[in-house]
């Protein structure tokens, strides 16, 4: 078998997650050879990044709408590639044990759709940009929206790390967003502006999901939720003889209105009198 046959074979036998990494990874060398062949020809810039990286610019966007999630699948050098590879492996493993591959595929593309516009929005209001152009490349946006949307559905979950110990899932989300929060006012503040908008994404999609697979609050709302407690039923006793009809039917009134008052409030909302009576019209 062929080197070529047998990525084959692991692309079609992989799940969604190792997909996504193989599919990456193809986009980026071929990128990689793209560049190589301009450079012979003295090209300015790789016409692969040119035509599907995101630029910061809405006329961008009308003439190459596109790119909005192509760029999601472009990388900058060997290191981009590798950290968000690396963290592509690890989340969506994770994330696919408690939902479906196609929703993981979901959250990837969508993440990448609302981290490009949070980055082109960023570019057009903040002075921050002002007179400065850039484009952007990176699936850090997909995979900030799997990694918040699995830390808010589980955010107890515990990871063990090598030298640290267990921790909490929502700490290391926490660390996640907060260092993308101190590094908007840096270099690569778009960049950190569209991870963020994955992230949102991820938080907001998890918490307000009307799918039953990702409900999140069934068990907290059950916990304020007011229980009614079981009717008990009393039975009477065929030997009860009855003397009168008048006296039949005031009785008859009073047990009706105390069962309903049991199926409203419960027995133990009886008081003593109701419930000596309740007594012996069942003896």
């Amino acid at each position: 078998m062929s080197f070529i046959d047998d990525i084959k074979n692991r692309y079609k036998s992989g799940n969604i997650v190792e997909k996504l990494i193989y599919i990456n990874l193809a986009i980026f060398i071929f990128t990689l050879l793209t560049s190589v062949f301009q450079d012979l020809y003295k090209g300015e810039i790789n016409w692969v990044v040119s035509w599907f990286s995101l630029d910061d610019n809405f006329t961008s966007l009308l003439t190459k709408p596109w790119t909005i999630i192509t760029y999601g699948f472009l990388h900058a050098d060997f290191l981009h590639i590798l950290l968000n590879l690396i963290t592509l492996y690890f989340v969506g493993n994770l994330f696919i044990e408690y939902f479906t591959q196609k929703q993981l595929l979901t959250f990837y593309l969508l993440g990448t759709f609302f981290g490009g516009a949070l980055f082109i929005l960023s570019h057009n209001y903040f002075p921050l940009f002002q007179d400065q152009s850039s484009i952007l490349v990176g699936a850090s946006a997909g995979i900030s929206a799997i990694f918040i949307g699995i830390t808010t559905y589980i955010p107890n979950y515990q990871l063990k790390i090598r030298f640290i110990g267990f921790v909490k899932l929502w700490y290391l989300g926490a660390i996640w967003v907060g260092l993308d929060i101190l590094a908007l006012s840096g270099g690569n503040a778009g960049g950190h502006f569209a991870h963020l908008g994955g992230a949102l994404f991820g938080f907001l999609y998890v918490q307000r999901a009307a799918n039953k697979e990702i409900l999140i609050f069934d068990k907290i709302a059950a916990l304020f939720s007011t229980k009614k407690k079981p009717l008990k039923t009393v039975y009477k006793s065929p030997k009860k003889t009855v003397k009168t009809n008048k006296g039949t039917s005031i009785n008859q009134q009073q047990i009706d209105a105390i069962l309903d008052k049991i199926s409203k409030s419960g027995y133990d909302t009886l008081t003593k009198e109701e419930k000596e009576f309740l007594f012996k019209q069942g003896r």
